[in-house]
């Protein structure tokens, strides 16, 4: 069987906080809504589907941290460097969304050619934005 990632959810400590922050970001990387109401949002580039929602209140005793169980960040694909530049520019720096690890930048101790950059959304989940030149369809076998 044959799959691909169809939606992530991302749960949020202060909803309309964060709605303004995904709502800008999820805009400019060509996702669109597909759904909203009271407490979520959803939006789709047509692949893979996001819904932000505001995270149930009897589980707000635990703050998230990545390096702790669950996601430790979110990647999204570009098509070169320059993308990531124009986005680093024109998105996390009009936001004021500072850039994490002196990104955007090449990271050689990933694989060759690998060029990103990382940032924080409103609740610390670590978010990033790649291009890798040199990089090629891979055949995985399992086990």
């Amino acid at each position: 069987m044959k799959t691909y990632v169809d939606h992530i959810q991302i749960n949020v400590c202060d909803f309309r906080s964060a709605l303004k922050f995904y709502k800008k970001l999820f805009s400019y990387l060509g996702y669109k809504r597909v759904s909203s109401g009271s407490g979520y949002i959803g939006v789709s580039n047509g692949t893979t589907d996001f819904w932000i929602m505001q995270r149930a209140e009897k589980y707000g005793d635990k703050d998230y941290h990545r390096k702790g169980a669950g996601i430790n960040h979110i990647a999204f694909r570009a098509a070169s460097k320059e993308e990531i530049d124009k986005f680093a520019r024109e998105f996390l720096q009009k936001e004021g969304v500072v850039p994490l690890y002196g990104s955007p930048r090449r990271f050689p101790e990933y694989t060759k050619g690998y060029y990103a950059v990382y940032f924080e959304g409103p609740d610390r989940i670590k978010l990033e934005v790649a291009f890798i030149s040199n990089h090629v369809q891979k055949q995985f076998r399992l086990f």
